[in-house]
């Protein structure tokens, strides 16, 4: 598989942590007067949190964030180096309101999105000659390809995306990990509908209460794509809680798909534009693995879900 460093055998990976970010920065953010970005500051912060997560078990992150929100190659390469966590970057964009015109075709009245076969072409070379590093070269290759539909349902633009990050794994064998907008099952059967095998694709956010109503976590798994659980740690407003979570989970495990869950914080190592989601990268391994114990699942169970099963989706095939 892919990481920043290079591709790692995946066995190695460990215990993989695979919705977080990094340095995650809102497009534009960077250009703002109350807003600093001190590359040493921000390598230390983020150091201390990887090595905090390593001390616990921790073995790998993925920074799913995508192209243009503060994904910083040359800054992952000296942390994994620093810490000795694997860290697996990400190609991919989205939603359509953080893309700006650029990804539109202006020559037509309205703009139209940009084709598919176009975001796959963009995110293809990322996988294959390596990901861009502004004004510079390209670097390490990407690991999966991250992309976001439009929160209050998947615009025309979003679809694009949608199919060209499909189309990029296919062509490359990397994985496809999706936030949904509205509706979870729609918007993983738009990727599934480019062909694209059900199990290099993770849904992303399947711990937000509507998802959890609609019984998307189960019709996710049903159609052999992984369901993530990736807000672990947040609580209330429109996310279920720990204790909802360990219950679906054993729930996910009972009715035989423990081979399709996987577990994240989403947490935010070092948040500039945004409010961050401050949680440990570790969270999940000191505070909700106890949870999912006293639920009953045993070491096994939890090992697939914390290392085999993103082991499998990882890996380059």
């Amino acid at each position: 598989m892919n990481t920043v460093l290079g591709p790692v055998p995946a066995e190695e990976l460990g215990v993989v942590s695979v919705h977080e970010a990094l340095l995650s920065v809102v497009p534009g953010a960077e250009y703002a007067f109350d807003v600093t970005i001190d590359r040493a500051e921000i390598f230390e912060t983020l150091a201390a949190k990887l090595r905090d997560f390593r001390a616990h078990g921790g073995g790998t992150i993925v920074d799913s964030t995508g192209m243009f929100h503060g994904r910083d190659v040359r800054l992952y390469e000296a942390l994994s180096r620093a810490t000795g966590v694997h860290i697996v970057a990400s190609t991919g964009q989205g939603p359509e309101e953080l893309l700006g015109g650029y990804f539109l075709t202006p020559q037509t009245n309205p703009p139209t999105p940009w084709p598919a076969d176009k975001f796959a072409d963009l995110f293809t070379k990322e996988v294959t000659e390596g990901m861009v590093v502004p004004r510079v070269e390209r670097r390490g290759a990407a690991g999966l390809v991250a992309t976001t539909a439009t929160r209050t349902g998947m615009t025309a633009t979003d679809e694009s995306l949608f199919r060209g990050a499909a189309r990029t794994a296919l062509a490359t064998g990397v994985a496809v990990s999706l936030r949904y907008g509205s509706d979870a099952v729609h918007d993983l059967d738009v990727v599934l509908d480019e062909k694209l095998p059900a199990g290099r694709v993770v849904v992303g956010g399947l711990d937000r209460a509507d998802a959890v109503s609609a019984g998307a976590p189960l019709e996710t798994v049903r159609r052999g794509a992984y369901a993530a659980l990736d807000h672990v740690g947040t609580e209330g407003g429109e996310h279920i809680t720990d204790a909802e979570r360990a219950a679906l989970v054993a729930e996910l495990v009972r009715a035989g798909f423990g081979d399709r869950i996987l577990l994240s914080a989403g947490a935010t190592g070092v948040a500039k534009g945004h409010t961050g989601n401050d949680l440990p990268y570790s969270h999940v391994l000191t505070t909700f693995v106890p949870l999912l114990t006293a639920r009953g699942l045993g070491d096994g169970d939890v090992r697939r879900i914390l290392e085999e099963n993103p082991r499998a989706l990882l890996s380059v095939r």
